[in-house]
């Protein structure tokens, strides 16, 4: 837009018509304009003092004229002036440079004409000077009216020209400027902005309007790994191109570091990251519109760019007409790309590889391993790291959260044995894994060991075998390089097979407690659903918040999903076979353990079992194993009297259920305020077996009382 000057009604209102031409052809301006700008941006960042007290300053001096033009406007040549005030502030010499001042940067930003330059510079001055906003109030003949109006505008500034007033010139468009209500719209009060307001004095902050939708990105906090810095060089190296109007798409599951990327790239390219989560953006069309009109001005006072992340595919729509119109540096943060006409430049982010896991554990436990000063206890260092790299899967951020808090910890313990560390390091990352699985599945707290549970042996040394195989298995798979040969198939599956109560859950609880590691119940018969495409969403869902920390899943309720395969009539038919192969995909490639668990071993289609590591009959227990699980399944600290393990072997049933028959016995005999007895035992039965719909027979409970 020319700066010179332009009489009223030069410039027609069609030379405006399309509002987004500063978002055109200027953007070596933009760029420009912000290498010597003071830091104004919805952070916490301000300007150094005297910075800020130079920029009121130059801003006091820029208004000189404006009060000049309406002195001459209120009392014309050889007409004496009323004395007005002083300036309110002590007007500066202009500095050698003035590039830096926020008024100068505005104008370059939004190529304001001199008439807006001096127009936007008369609202802010009766905010400012009480001085001039009485002048104001004079030139109009009103003492009530200090807002300036467009009539005084056009009669007391020079260039002035009546296309400033349109909604699509600059300062309507990128509201600048507010228009009061009024009688017309020359005849209306004239307001600035407040936050234009205090970008002119140079105090920084988020517009108030964004705050709740849009927030600023946290500091940086965490070294990227090398495959994740070289993702953020390459977005910075891309918006380093101010013409580029592609949309940078992120992709990657949950908790790999799309946002560091993001921020990182950021931090390179000197642009400041907020945030908006897709859920948070408006669906009514005009509350969209001004959301994007806003942000699209804070981008260009505070230089910054938007991440806006998204869950799935469904909320990544919602947010396709925003991206397509909003005019600024975007980048999307979500699991798979979005489809868009604007033109987009993909990402795909994988977590951190073994090899940059272990680097980044080395880097945040440096400081513990030199307090240590035991070598010894610098080679547990290590050798912790190694298994921290073999269980869990995490991303530079949690890494460096966890160290850290760890690390306080230790310091915190003047006590603290150094042997602890490890489990202290091991017992943290569980914690943090855990948050992204709280709504998805439910945690079993395990506190079964291997005294608890009575099989077989040949079963109990399957189970012994899983858990050897999951302890050991980066040494199998990395060190050995098992891995390399073969990538597919390295999940460790299992299936435990047995009726209700023969110790399915219970030896999940003890898998899970021997290799310290969470355990979460998923019932299968729940996450199945009848519309087409949910059910393999719900497991990725599940899968993808289980890999971070490695935890053991249990499905249960296997054969809801697993049964035999029908004959495929229809698409549902066709898409349930689809759901378990992937299901058993992603079991497969899970890096923890993934146990299914049916009663009906018969009912799962042996193709299907043919893919899985390990299969565990749970048999129905007989005499001798039901006599031991009535020994185990009595605390030490539970007062007996007269009690005879043999009679109550003779209870027929599985060993949840003779779990409990004893507990609810215990419960009778505390009411008598006895010790458990076999008459207590014997009520107890009687209700199971009646839960059970089961009859109780002499041969069962001959001579217990």
């Amino acid at each position: 837009m020319s700066m010179g000057n332009m009489a009223t009604g030069d410039r027609a209102t069609g030379d405006r018509a399309t509002g987004d031409r500063v978002m055109g052809d200027r953007a070596t301006e933009y760029e420009s304009a912000h290498q010597a700008t003071l830091p104004q941006a919805g952070g916490n960042t301000a300007a150094p003092v005297a910075d800020q007290i130079a920029n009121q300053r130059y801003l006091t001096l820029a208004l000189t004229p404006i009060r000049d033009a309406l002195q001459q406007f209120v009392a014309p040549s050889g007409t004496p002036a009323t004395p007005l005030a002083e300036p309110d502030s002590p007007i500066a010499s202009p500095p050698d440079s003035t590039s830096a001042f926020a008024l100068n940067t505005l104008c370059a930003l939004f190529q304001l004409s001199e008439f807006e330059r001096s127009l936007l510079l008369l609202c802010a001055g009766v905010e400012l000077s009480g001085s001039l906003a009485h002048l104001c109030a004079t030139a109009q003949g009103a003492p009530h009216l200090s807002c300036p109006t467009f009539s005084l505008a056009l009669a007391a500034l020079p260039a002035a020209h009546w296309s400033a007033l349109t909604p699509v010139a600059p300062l309507r468009y990128w509201r600048l400027i507010e228009v009061l209500e009024g009688n017309s719209l020359t005849q209306s009060r004239l307001r600035i902005d407040e936050r234009v307001l205090h970008y002119l004095t140079g105090v920084p902050y988020l517009d108030d309007r964004l705050r709740g939708l849009i927030a600023p990105s946290l500091a940086l906090s965490a070294e990227l790994p090398p495959s994740h810095q070289r993702l953020a060089e390459q977005v910075a190296a891309f918006w380093s191109d101010p013409a580029s109007s592609s949309v940078v798409q992120i992709c990657g599951e949950n908790g790999v570091g799309k946002q560091a990327i993001a921020a990182h790239a950021c931090a390179q390219s000197g642009l400041q990251l907020h945030i908006l989560r897709a859920v948070d953006v408006p669906s009514a069309i005009a509350e969209r519109t001004a959301l994007i009109r806003l942000w699209e001005r804070e981008a260009l006072l505070s230089h910054s760019a938007l991440l806006i992340t998204y869950d799935g595919l469904e909320r990544g729509q919602h947010i396709l007409p925003l991206i397509e119109t909003v005019q600024s540096r975007v980048a999307i943060a979500g699991r798979e790309p979005l489809e868009m006409q604007r033109s987009s430049w993909r990402l795909d982010v994988s977590r951190p590889s073994t090899l940059e896991q272990r680097y980044l554990w080395q880097q945040q436990l440096a400081p513990i391993k030199a307090e240590s000063q035991v070598e010894s206890q610098a080679e547990a260092n290590d050798e912790s790291i190694e298994a921290l790299v073999s269980q869990f899967n995490l991303n530079a951020a949690t890494i460096q959260s966890v160290s850290q808090s760890v690390s306080q910890s230790v310091r915190q313990s003047v006590h603290h044995s150094p042997d602890a560390i490890a489990p202290l390091l091991w017992d943290t990352c569980r914690i943090q894994s855990r948050s992204r699985m709280a709504d998805l599945a439910q945690r079993i707290s395990p506190s079964a060991t291997w005294q608890d549970l009575v099989l077989p042996p040949s079963e109990q040394q399957i189970l012994e075998e899983i858990t050897a195989q999951v302890r050991h298995r980066a040494k199998v798979y990395d060190t050995w390089e098992f891995a390399g040969r073969s990538p597919n198939g390295l999940g460790i599956t299992a299936l435990f097979a047995g009726a209700s109560g023969t110790g399915k859950t219970l030896a999940a609880e003890v898998l899970a407690q021997e290799l310290r590691l969470d355990l979460y119940r998923i019932d299968l018969s729940q996450t199945v659903s009848k519309y087409i495409g949910d059910t393999e969403k719900n497991l990725r869902r599940m899968f993808d918040a289980a890999e971070m920390g490695g935890a053991i899943l249990l499905f249960d309720e296997a054969d809801a999903l697993f049964g035999k395969r029908s004959e495929v009539k229809d698409a549902h038919d066709r898409y349930a076979n689809i759901e378990v192969s992937y299901l058993l995909q992603r079991m497969e490639a899970y890096r923890g353990l993934a146990i299914l668990t049916t009663n009906l071993k018969q009912a799962i289609d042996t193709a299907f079992l043919r893919r899985l590591r390990f299969v565990v009959q749970f048999p129905f227990p007989d005499w001798a194993q039901r006599l031991e699980i009535w020994r185990r399944i009595l605390p030490e600290n539970l007062p007996t009297q007269d009690l005879d393990f043999q009679k109550l072997a003779q209870l027929n049933i599985a060993g949840g259920h003779i779990r409990n028959i004893a507990l609810n016995a215990a419960f009778l005999a505390a009411d008598a305020d006895t010790p458990m007895q076999m008459v207590h035992l014997l009520r107890a039965a009687q209700r199971e077996y009646a839960k059970l719909e089961k009859p109780l027979t002499d041969v069962e409970i001959g001579g217990w009382v």
